[in-house]
């Protein structure tokens, strides 16, 4: 698949079907994951996957009542790892080019997923402490991201754009 076909494709899906995942595939969408660009290349993410369901359940009341994540047969919790950005950028790293990195790795999971045929959906609406609790996340490390991956049960019209004229501006703001 050509990486702009996937760019206008990739949709976030929120209706899956209980198909499971091969391991293959999941291998390869958190492969991706690591290929991300990051400063300085210190790497700071950390993935959990959860596919039990008693964890996905909390982490769907944890994401304000977002239980679309429970349909899916794998949940991705997409961290940044503070602690190892700070040690290399100081609080630049902590407070930024963690979220910037893990962000960028976020988007490689989204768009390999989509390329081997799986919905998924990038939820930032969570409540960090809950999930913290519920996957045991240590200090230093934060949650940045729950992605559910599935196959699609719907396919969502693509979301209108602004135009380039909009957003692009031209040596100065």
């Amino acid at each position: 698949m050509d990486v702009f076909e996937a760019i206008k494709g990739r949709r976030s899906v929120r209706r899956y079907l209980p198909d499971p995942i091969p391991e293959e595939d999941l291998k390869k969408i958190l492969e991706a994951g690591t290929w991300a660009p990051s400063a300085g290349n210190v790497q700071p993410w950390e993935f959990i996957v959860v596919k039990d369901e008693k964890t996905k359940d909390l982490l769907a009341e944890a994401a304000l009542g977002q239980y679309f994540i429970t349909e899916a047969p794998i949940v991705v919790v997409v961290c940044a790892n503070e602690s190892e950005s700070e040690r290399s950028y100081g609080d630049r790293g902590r407070t930024l080019y963690c979220i910037q990195d893990t962000a960028a790795a976020v988007q490689n999971i989204l768009l390999t997923a989509y390329s081997l045929g799986y919905g998924s959906c990038w939820v930032g609406a969570f409540d960090e402490e809950k999930v913290r609790r519920i996957l045991e996340i240590p200090t230093g490390v934060r949650p940045v991201a729950i992605v559910p991956i599935g196959k699609p049960a719907e396919r969502p019209y693509p979301p209108n754009r602004k135009p380039l004229s909009r957003v692009v501006h031209w040596e100065k703001f």
